[in-house]
């Protein structure tokens, strides 16, 4: 509960963020399930709450993971283990067993990396925002007055606090896995490259779990009155220093654009499906209303017509589709995602938050069972409501 009152752009902000949390855990124990019939087989009635997850994974191909950089293990000599040395110190003997799950040993409604790694940002954010309000009011009326609209946000400060969470000895998130976009990060911090220089490509760098960090940046910064074109380039300047993807960076140009439209739009505007879906090509856009409107199984949509896989060619389409097939019923859509499996997770995600802009509301029964409900709460507030 909060002891102010919100706007509703303030609003649609926190409940996106909350949405967020939501779907990460939710779908946190079949993540990177590919076969929707491991998944009834594991939760006879699909994934319907918040879970721990499985001890065995039919669909694990963690032990085939490098743990020396980004993508798999490599034939010729590896280098030096970044996976234990580096980051994830304490869990490198999880990575060599066959079928172990990915989010080995975390607790039903625990968060996976990617979403902690949003909660890092939302520190930074609020935190230099508070610091850059302290430092105006020291100014006078006359000289505050004038100021034109800027952002909290620099890419080296989150750099280093990146760095330092995920090489801290002592653990600051519950995950056991590390998608290929850190590895790979890591892989060249330790060979001495600043962090600025350390975003490897590999054949995922275009990739939906790209995404998770977006939309708390994304949201302040429009918060704050920054222009689409300016929150744009600057997500993409944070996008980049994990995801050198110019693919990857038409979607999140596409993804922000969505958000501020959603965000600012006034009361009572709801978007068509054929807006939502804009940014989709045209035949896929086509295809896509016409599954919506004759009701195909979401398997046959997200499984067939669309791969569930983490790439952000058909992840991208893949969740507008759930966001307008169940855009009035917003916990389906979040089961939706989760039971059909893929990287269900990242692109739920990116789901949540465009939901909970549509709605305007968060799915708070769920939220308050989150393990860090409480903290998460606090730390959305704190960056919404610094504006």
């Amino acid at each position: 509960m909060t002891s102010f009152q919100l706007s509703l752009m303030q609003e649609r902000a926190r409940a996106a963020l909350q949405n967020l949390f939501i779907a990460d855990a939710l779908a946190m124990p079949v993540h990177w399930y590919y076969r929707v019939g491991d998944i009834f087989a594991a939760f006879p009635n699909g994934v319907s709450a918040f879970d721990a997850p499985p001890e065995w994974h039919p669909s694990s191909i963690m032990s085939l993971h490098s743990t020396a950089q980004g993508g798999r293990k490599a034939v010729a000599k590896a280098a030096p283990d970044v996976v234990g040395d580096v980051i994830l110190k304490g869990r490198r003997q999880h990575w060599d067993r066959a079928n172990v799950h990915y989010h080995v040993g975390m607790a039903a409604g625990d968060n996976t990396l990617n979403a902690h790694c949003a909660r890092l940002l939302m520190r930074t954010l609020a935190e230099a925002e508070q610091s850059r309000g302290d430092a105006e009011g020291v100014g006078s009326g006359a000289e505050n007055a004038g100021k034109t609209q800027s952002s909290a946000y620099s890419v080296d400060d989150f750099a280093a606090r990146y760095v330092d969470f995920m090489t801290a000895d002592a653990p600051q998130h519950p995950d056991t896995y590390a998608e290929s976009y850190h590895r790979g990060f890591f892989h060249n911090y330790a060979q001495g490259l600043p962090p600025r220089k350390c975003g490897a490509v590999t054949h995922d760098t275009a990739s939906v779990g790209g995404l998770v960090t977006i939309a708390p940046l994304a949201l302040q910064s429009l918060l704050n009155g920054l222009s689409l074109e300016q929150v744009q380039a600057q997500c993409r300047e944070h996008l980049f220093l994990t995801h050198p993807s110019d693919e990857l960076a038409l979607i999140c140009d596409a993804y922000v654009s969505l958000v501020a439209q959603l965000l600012l739009r006034p009361d009572g505007d709801q978007p068509t499906n054929e807006q939502l879906l804009q940014s989709v090509p045209a035949r896929t856009r086509k295809a896509l209303l016409d599954v919506i409107e004759k009701q195909a199984p979401d398997s046959d949509v997200v499984g067939r017509m669309l791969s569930p896989a983490c790439y952000i060619s058909d992840s991208w389409p893949a969740l507008l589709y759930f966001l307008c097939r169940y855009r009035d019923q917003p916990q389906q859509a979040l089961l939706a995602n989760t039971n059909v499996g893929g990287d269900n997770v990242h692109r739920g995600a990116v789901l949540g938050v465009l939901l909970g802009l549509l709605r305007g509301q968060s799915e708070q029964v769920w939220f308050s069972h989150l393990v860090d409900a409480n903290a998460i709460d606090q730390e959305i507030l704190q960056l919404v409501a610094t504006n």
